[in-house]
């Protein structure tokens, strides 16, 4: 550590004096009142302004950059009117007396103002705790610059550091690499979003390769960000070296399935085995690809629920892709009849009602066959096409009621079980239930 106690007594000692001073000036108490008037003041006129505009409907018809300073300055009203106040009663007494009279006036006009343009710059920001955390921050340096102690600051917190690997890293050095990877960060997340509406934009590109791109495109660009933003404040990428060996570390004992997903995911997309918009059967879990992320992919079940499916289980497990080369869907059918009923009427009556399902390709036939002389009837395989196996179980269902009409139509029976029931060791005659086959 390389602070001197001197210096710091010394600062602090100052400060009393000055603030000692500060107190025993009647003007102290004036400017004091005036900030508490002004305070009052601005809430009482931010609670009018929120009464009478809507900041939701406000501008309207304006163009997006007026629009929203608009909104800002209506959510901002008690700071921006608070600034007023304090500006014009800086220069009243600025003229009327001396400037040092007022230096509480200005450094209040200067906070208020700071504020202000802090609330406009991250009115952009959507995730409230990075704009809490930016906020508080970026004020914090405006005290320090405003009341003149901004050069101290950095020099203690940078008086006090510790060697890493040849890298000297101290509380400033810290500080200015997180804001200003924050920084490249939010950066890049906006250079992001405008390439992916981009690349979703183009026609010619199949959905696999739009989420690869855009996946390359997000890492490739934060990578440079907080290269850049590293390099900016003076950190040699090359001392890292002794943090990449423990990464490393890191990922061999802890992070390999991370990993794992990770490199799977890259492996989807480059082969196109499942894309969004897919529909997939994975184990018990059926559904459509709604998401393909770094981790895992989003596949939404036809009853509201979502499955978060790790890529790495795409690559070693079974899956079914309803939709991998063609979305055209075979559905099958198996039913049965009594003998009474003649074979042919009834391979017939199966491909003319398929055919009339609303969902049945009309260039592919559905097609009938005699499969088994059962026990208790004649079974019968019925196959038809439909263009998409999305909702195949209701297709199926509409195919059999309809078929079910046209044999009671017809008067062909379904075959059921036959039971026979015997009674032993009863006073009564042995009696026979039976259940013929229909």
């Amino acid at each position: 550590m390389d602070i001197d106690l001197k210096d710091v007594l010394s600062f602090l000692h100052d400060a009393a004096r000055q603030f000692g001073a500060e107190l025993t000036s009647p003007w102290f108490y004036l400017q004091f009142g005036l900030i508490l008037a002004g305070t009052g003041i601005a809430l009482a006129t931010d609670a009018a302004v929120r009464a009478r505009f809507d900041t939701t409907s406000l501008a309207m018809r304006w163009p997006l950059p007026l629009r929203h300073f608009a909104r800002v300055m209506v959510a901002s009203a008690s700071t921006a009117v608070f600034a007023v106040l304090m500006v014009v009663s800086r220069v009243v007494m600025w003229h009327t007396t001396w400037p040092s009279r007022s230096y509480l006036l200005m450094v209040s006009a200067k906070l208020a103002l700071a504020w202000l343009a802090i609330r406009l710059v991250t009115s952009a920001i959507r995730n409230a705790v990075i704009v809490r955390l930016v906020s508080i921050s970026a004020w914090v340096v405006a005290a320090l610059s405003v009341i003149g102690q901004l050069d101290w600051a950095a020099d203690t917190l940078d008086s006090v550091a510790i060697e890493v690997g040849g890298l000297r890293l101290s509380p400033l050095l810290v500080i200015k690499a997180g804001a200003l990877v924050i920084v490249a960060l939010w950066l890049t997340n906006i250079a992001s979003n405008f390439a992916e509406s981009r690349i979703n934009r183009a026609a010619d590109l199949t959905p696999s390769i739009q989420v690869l791109l855009i996946k390359i495109i997000r890492i490739g660009l934060m990578v440079i960000a907080i290269a850049i933003a590293l390099s900016a404040v003076g950190i040699n990428l090359s001392a890292l070296a002794v943090f990449s060996g423990a990464v490393g570390v890191g990922i061999g004992i802890g992070l390999q399935k991370i990993v794992a997903n990770f490199i799977s995911g890259i492996i989807l997309l480059a082969d196109k085995s499942v894309k969004p918009g897919d529909l997939v059967t994975i184990g018990d879990n059926s559904g459509r690809i709604s998401a393909m992320k770094t981790r895992y992919i989003s596949v939404a079940a036809g009853d509201g629920r979502e499955f978060l499916i790790p890529n790495e289980d795409l690559v070693t497990q079974k899956v079914t892709n309803w939709t991998y080369t063609d979305k055209n869907t075979l559905v099958k059918i198996a039913f049965a009849t009594n003998y009474d009923a003649d074979p042919r009427l009834v391979v017939r009556l199966a491909i003319e009602t398929a055919s009339a399902a609303p969902r049945a390709i009309k260039g592919k036939p559905p097609n009938c066959i005699l499969t088994e002389f059962a026990e208790a009837g004649m079974r019968f395989s019925l196959t038809f096409w439909i263009a998409d196996p999305d909702g195949m179980d209701n297709v199926k269902s509409e195919v059999m009621l309809a078929l079910w009409d046209a044999f009671k139509r017809d008067g062909i029976r379904v075959p059921y079980p036959v039971r026979e029931i015997r009674l032993r060791g009863s006073a009564l005659p042995v009696e026979s239930v039976a259940e013929v086959s229909g």
